[in-house]
C-alpha cells in the first residue's frame, strides 16, 4: 500500500464527508493505493456514525473508536499501529489541513528520502494571542533543547516514513514532539514544508491553556529519557557524586577549623547543616541511580535497538 492517512478527531461529524471526499479526490488523481484511518477519541456527537456511513461507501475507509476520550496522541499512536502504507501522514479533521499537501508530502518521504516532513503553518488564522503567541515560545524551546530546526512541531499535517511510526510511542501529550521521538530513535533525515492553513470551517477548537503546562513537561520527559533512559546512573549518579563530594569537602574543612581552633563550634555553624543536607541530597541521588539501573536492567525493551539493515546474516 502507498499510503495511510491518519486523523484523529473528536466531535467533527460535520467536517467528516466533506474531509473523505477531498482526500480520495487527491489520491485517485495520483493513483494511489490507500487507506484513511479515522480514530474517534470520545466524541459525544455522530461522528462515528458517520464514520461508519463513509466505511459503508468507501472500504478504504477505516475507524478505530475510543470508549472514552484518551487525547490526540493515543489516538495516533493507534493509528501508527494499525497503518499499513508505506508513507503515512496524519492530519486533522477540522479541514484546517487541506489534502492537496498530501501529493508532495508523499513524494517528499517516498522520492526524496526524507524520514519525516513536518508541516509549518507560516500563514495562520488563529487567535494570535491565545495561540501564535504562545506556540512561538514552546517552538522556540523545542528547537533549543532537541536541536531540531522546525518552526511548528505541533502541525498536525506531517508524513513519516513506515519505519518511523512503528518505531515510536506516543503518549501522554507527546504528539506535538514527534519529530524529537523521531530524533532520539535514530531518524534524523527529518524536513519541513510551508503547508496552508485553512480557517475553521464547522465545529469550534479543542484548544485549551493547559496543553503548554502539558506539553513542557513532556518536553523535559521527551529529554531526559532520550538521553539517560537505558543508563540512568550516569545521571543520577553524576549529580550525587558531585552534591556529596561539595558536602564531604565543606565537612572536611569545618573538622580542620576544628582541629586548629579548638574553640571553633563546628554545630552552631550554618555550613554544618549545609554541608550534612547536601551529602544526604547525594546519597539519595545516588541511590535513585542505583534503583533506576534495576529497572532499566529488567525493563522487557532493554535490549531492544532499531536496526537499519543486515548484510550476511
Amino acid at each position: 500500500m502507498n499510503l495511510s492517512i491518519v486523523i484523529p478527531l473528536k466531535d467533527e461529524a460535520e467536517s467528516l464527508p466533506e474531509l473523505c471526499a477531498w482526500i480520495e479526490r487527491v489520491v485517485t488523481a495520483r493513483q494511489y493505493t490507500y487507506e484513511v484511518i479515522l480514530i474517534d477519541d470520545g466524541s459525544i456527537d455522530d461522528s462515528w456514525k458517520v464514520i461508519q456511513q463513509l466505511r459503508s461507501a468507501n472500504p478504504n475507509i477505516k475507524g478505530i473508536r475510543f470508549q472514552r476520550n484518551y487525547g490526540k496522541s493515543a489516538a495516533l499512536n493507534e493509528g501508527f499501529k494499525a497503518a499499513a502504507g508505506n508513507v503515512v501522514i496524519t492530519m486533522d479533521a477540522d479541514l484546517q489541513d487541506s489534502p492537496d499537501e498530501i501529493p508532495e508530502l508523499y513524494d517528499l518521504i517516498a522520492k526524496e528520502g526524507y524520514h519525516l516532513i513536518s508541516g509549518w503553518k507560516k500563514k495562520r488564522y488563529d487567535n494570535t494571542f491565545t495561540k501564535n503567541i504562545p506556540s512561538k515560545f514552546f517552538n522556540a524551546a523545542t528547537r533549543s533543547m532537541s536541536g531540531i530546526k522546525l518552526h511548528d512541531f505541533n502541525c498536525g499535517l506531517k508524513a513519516y516514513h513506515h519505519k518511523v511510526v512503528k518505531s515510536i510511542e506516543v503518549y501522554g501529550e507527546m504528539h506535538r514532539y514527534i519529530p524529537v521521538l523521531a530524533k532520539w530513535a535514530g531518524f534524523r533525515n527529518i524536513g519541513e514544508k510551508v503547508v496552508e492553513h485553512r480557517k475553521r470551517k464547522y465545529g469550534t477548537t479543542k484548544f485549551g491553556w493547559s496543553r503548554f503546562v502539558n506539553g513542557f513537561l513532556d518536553l523535559t520527559t521527551i529529554s531526559f529519557v532520550g538521553r539517560f533512559g537505558k543508563r540512568p546512573m550516569h545521571f543520577f549518579g553524576l549529580w550525587g557524586t558531585l552534591a556529596f563530594a561539595i558536602g564531604l569537602g565543606i565537612s572536611i574543612y569545618l573538622i580542620v577549623s576544628k582541629i586548629i581552633n579548638t574553640e571553633f563550634a563546628i554545630t552552631n555553624r550554618p555550613a554544618f547543616f549545609i554541608a550534612l543536607t547536601i551529602m544526604l541530597i547525594g546519597t539519595q541521588l545516588f541511590l535513585a541511580g542505583f534503583l533506576g539501573e534495576l529497572i532499566a536492567r529488567n525493563a522487557p525493551e532493554r535490549n531492544n535497538y532499531l536496526i537499519e539493515e543486515k548484510a550476511g546474516l
